[in-house]
């Protein structure tokens, strides 16, 4: 089911709890709602369809993929960017890693490790960032 976008700073702001296997449909949602704005959004969390949990959907090279609980757990190679979201208005500085790390779990809840690179890796860094009550 696709979902409004929150563009609520001080909702977006609220740290993420852990998503559990009930959470799975919210896992689906964020999946519709992402393919609904694929026109200008490569990634979303949770929050910004109204749910506090640390779910992400990210455009990998043309494929959908979500992650439960992702937590970054090695960054190589900083480097400042720009970036816009799709629930604030404008584009804000962000410093980014071109090479990431991340532990999460699939949608059996399995744990797994997985590195990324380049824009992908900008992606899901965006993303923990709102899990983690990063406002970008």
């Amino acid at each position: 089911m696709v979902r409004p976008i929150v563009k609520d700073p001080i909702f977006l702001a609220q740290k993420s709890s852990p998503a559990t296997a009930d959470d799975l449909d919210v896992g689906r949602d964020l999946l519709d709602t992402l393919e609904a704005h694929r026109d200008g959004c490569v990634g979303m969390a949770a929050n910004m369809i109204g749910v506090a949990k640390r779910i992400i959907v990210f455009d990998e090279e043309g494929a959908a993929r979500l992650m439960f609980n992702p937590e970054i757990i090695r960054r190589e190679g900083p480097y400042s960017t720009e970036e816009g979201c799709l629930s604030l208005p404008g584009t804000r500085p962000a410093k980014r890693y071109r090479s990431i790390k991340v532990r999460y779990q699939n949608e059996q809840f399995q744990v797994r490790l997985k590195a990324f690179t380049g824009f992908t890796a900008q992606i899901i860094q965006h993303e923990v960032d709102h899990c983690d009550g990063i406002v970008i």
